[in-house]
């Protein structure tokens, strides 16, 4: 496949403030080019990111046996730490050469999303964290519900058509750490290799090292970068699933870093926004008008499962 660097305009959030019908126009039509958009002039504050940013680094560097404490491959990896090895993309037998954290949603006590929902482990040798992460999550979560009522007018929606559909989901933040290579890694490997998100959409601030690449809708594979100050947005399958496809689920990957960069490890932390467990996933009837593509409709619980299991997060 071809390779490129493509210019992916961004859409700056401070039209939403002023014209949402034009952030919205601007931001679904770089959904249907690209599958990604690119947002400035977010207002999530540099010393949150900074902070977590920070805190992960230090998580990351404890020992094997430290952070292992702190994983729950039972619940799908879906809270706390996954160690590498723990995840492949969808069809491919090859580990992913990743190590990561989950941070997941708080939940009201009497809350009946618990049952399934767990909470996220605390980590005792680094309060910090708890508390840097916590509120990355937050701010991160509070900012998505935004895009989503920009992805809801795109569709012809009213505004507020997924507020009560993702205030309770189980959406998660990923603190993801690709290590450096000690020895140049075989050419031709990648860091994550080609997948799609499974949720409705995925925030993610800008990693320090490059390698981030989509691909294009004609096969060509983009260099994605978020300018300073900016975040990338790429939609996940059950946005393709509820809009029949009008909007597509993005392929990307990560790949392995040059020689001269190999040293340096990578860290990233994507945001996956998921609807609430029991929202049904049934294609938006004026999207199947336009692709006459229906997919049955699925809960977003079971859907998360099956998802999983695919990716070796959730054993049979």
């Amino acid at each position: 496949m071809d390779m490129t660097t493509i210019e992916i305009k961004p859409v700056s959030y401070n039209l939403w403030k002023t014209d949402k019908a034009a952030f919205a126009k601007a931001f679904g039509e770089s959904f249907a080019e690209t599958g990604f958009a690119v947002v400035s002039d977010h207002t999530i504050p540099q010393d949150i990111i900074d902070k977590a940013a920070e805190d992960a680094k230090t998580f990351f560097a404890q020992s094997p046996e430290t952070k292992r404490k702190y994983a729950d491959p039972d619940n799908g990896h879906q809270r706390g730490y996954s160690p590498i090895g723990s995840e492949n993309a969808k069809g491919r037998a090859i580990s992913d050469f990743k190590e990561f954290w989950h941070t997941g949603r708080d939940l009201p006590a009497d809350s009946p999303y618990r049952a399934k929902m767990k909470d996220t482990p605390v980590v005792e040798e680094l309060p910090e964290f708890n508390t840097s992460t916590r509120d990355l999550y937050e701010a991160l979560d509070s900012f998505g519900a935004d895009l989503l009522r920009a992805v809801a007018l795109h569709l012809g929606l009213e505004e507020s058509y997924f507020d009560d559909k993702v205030n309770n989901g189980n959406s998660i933040l990923r603190m993801l750490h690709y290590p450096a290579h000690i020895n140049p890694p075989p050419e031709g490997s990648v860091r994550a290799a080609a997948h799609e998100d499974i949720n409705l959409i995925t925030l993610l601030l800008g990693a320090e090292e490059a390698g981030l690449q989509a691909k294009h809708r004609n096969g060509t594979w983009l260099d994605v970068n978020a300018p300073k100050g900016a975040l990338v947005v790429n939609a996940g399958d059950m946005l393709q699933r509820l809009t029949a496809w009008t909007i597509p689920s993005t392929t990307h990957r990560v790949l392995n870093p040059s020689a001269e960069r190999a040293k340096f490890p990578r860290y990233s932390f994507p945001f996956f926004l998921h609807p609430n467990q029991d929202y049904l996933i049934d294609p938006l009837p004026n999207c199947v008008a336009k692709t006459g593509k229906v997919e049955a409709p699925i809960t977003a619980e079971d859907y998360l499962t099956e998802r999983l299991l695919e990716i070796g997060l959730l054993k049979k």
